[in-house]
């Protein structure tokens, strides 16, 4: 009996002493709550803010035109009437794909920017596991990569805190 004991009691303690060390991460709140994404939006909320207005700038002023030849069209020759309608239309077209191009490139930008900071976070959490004893940091998303996870398990909070005092340093 005393053998038996002493086998369980060794189990256990074995067992206790390889405890892994896990937590896990609110992938969302970790995102949202560092600061550097948050720069980021404001950074690229003020390009598009400036870009709307170019847009609308460009637009009015497309708009003017174009109530200038229908306010005139029935003075002018037929011939030169299409003309100046197709010379309307062609402009419209060509201000359309600049505006595209123009837009498209600062949502690359933006997008490239957001991977970079997401592979930036992604080697930060490594970093900050292999630091702190964890055998994993799990991430827990949406789409429930995570189902449950005990409070107490979770260091979201340390994770930004950490994140966001990296962050603070390199300004």
């Amino acid at each position: 009996m005393k053998k038996l004991f002493i086998g369980v009691f060794s189990v256990a303690l074995l067992a206790s002493c390889t405890q892994e060390k896990i937590g896990f991460v609110d992938n969302a709140k970790l995102m949202n709550e560092y600061q550097e994404k948050i720069d980021m939006e404001s950074k690229y909320k003020k390009k598009f803010e400036r870009f709307d207005k170019k847009t609308d700038s460009i637009s009015k002023l497309f708009q003017i035109e174009a109530e200038a030849f229908d306010a005139n069209k029935n003075r002018m020759a037929p011939g030169a009437a299409q003309a100046k309608y197709q010379e309307l239309l062609q402009k419209k077209q060509l201000i359309g794909q600049q505006l595209q191009g123009e837009e498209q490139v600062i949502v690359q930008e933006s997008q490239k920017e957001i991977d970079s900071l997401k592979s930036k976070v992604r080697k930060f959490v490594q970093d900050y596991g292999k630091n702190n004893g964890y055998t994993f940091i799990l991430g827990s998303t949406e789409n429930g990569s995570i189902l449950y996870g005990s409070d107490a398990k979770d260091v979201t909070e340390e994770v930004v805190k950490a994140l966001n005092k990296a962050y603070g340093k390199k300004e």
